[in-house]
């Protein structure tokens, strides 16, 4: 190999002083390397002369060939360098499920494998895009080997505790009444308002006071006195815990969507670390 690269640097500098200095050797080096390659091929690959050397013609179809093999080879680590610069597993997900439940399990996560970066493409669209590894959802789960389960969830009507005090209920017809925070979800099959009250019975009107597109702004309304808010319990547990935000109601309601992750086909052994880390770990 060393002498592959001594020709082709002599080669493309016409001259061995200048190839010597590109490689930092001396040019009787570059002459020997040249030498031993065409003693290999049993051919001339310069015409040498007193003023200097130049290519022959199997000097020059040498030199066209390795070339192409070396920006075959260049462009082969760039490719490597990129992936390697990427973080090793990716997982796109919506902003709230990163922020309520994945980042603090990657957390955790790291505390076992600190090896292993994992980049979060957060997105709210509904978008089944070829760019990561892992992907989270919330739905129906499809009848595909490449989707699991990751927690089943209920929805509860939530709001701060200043709010419960100043809006006692004892019934969803009188939550009804009260201010509610709609989240408008741009991801399809998220459960509103509308939805939760008609699977516990009650069809009439509802308030709409408050309509946010973010599920965490929606969650920091409510937090800050604005009104009730669903909540999936698997998702603002931390809020339930520490009291943040207490549920209004005893009703809940199951849903027939679950949060579920798909492995895409490209995802690395490493992603699939990441996956069945993720799919053992306590839903709370």
């Amino acid at each position: 190999m060393s002498a592959l690269v001594a020709f082709e640097a002599a080669a493309r500098h016409v001259g061995f002083k200048a190839a010597a200095r590109e490689l930092n050797v001396t040019p009787a080096a570059i002459s020997h390397q040249v030498k031993a390659l065409e003693a290999e091929l049993r051919c001339d690959l310069f015409r040498r002369h007193h003023r200097g050397v130049e290519l022959t013609e199997t000097g020059a179809y040498l030199l066209v060939a390795l070339q192409r093999g070396f920006e075959t080879m260049g462009e082969a680590v760039d490719q490597l360098r990129r992936r390697s610069d990427r973080a090793s597993v990716t997982i796109r997900v919506t902003t709230a499920v990163s922020s309520l439940w994945l980042t603090p399990k990657l957390a955790q996560f790291w505390k076992g494998h600190g090896d292993i970066s994992v980049a979060q493409i957060v997105s709210d669209l509904d978008v089944e895009g070829g760019d990561c590894d892992l992907s989270i959802h919330y739905g129906v789960v499809p009848d595909d080997p490449s989707c699991r389960v990751l927690f089943k969830d209920r929805i509860m009507a939530l709001g701060s505790p200043r709010f419960a005090a100043a809006h006692p209920v004892s019934g969803v017809g009188d939550l009804a009444r009260l201010p509610l925070i709609h989240f408008e979800a741009a991801v399809a099959g998220w459960t509103d308002w509308q939805a939760w009250f008609r699977a516990l019975g009650h069809d009439g009107p509802i308030r709409r006071d408050h309509r946010v597109n973010n599920y965490v702004i929606a969650l920091q309304a409510a937090r800050d006195d604005m009104g009730a808010v669903l909540g999936w319990v698997g998702l603002t547990r931390s809020y339930l815990e520490s009291g943040a935000l207490v549920p209004l109601l005893p009703d809940e309601m199951h849903t027939d969507e679950d949060f579920y992750i798909r492995l895409h086909r490209h995802a690395s052994q490493r992603a699939r670390l990441v996956h069945d880390w993720l799919l053992r770990a306590p839903s709370g």
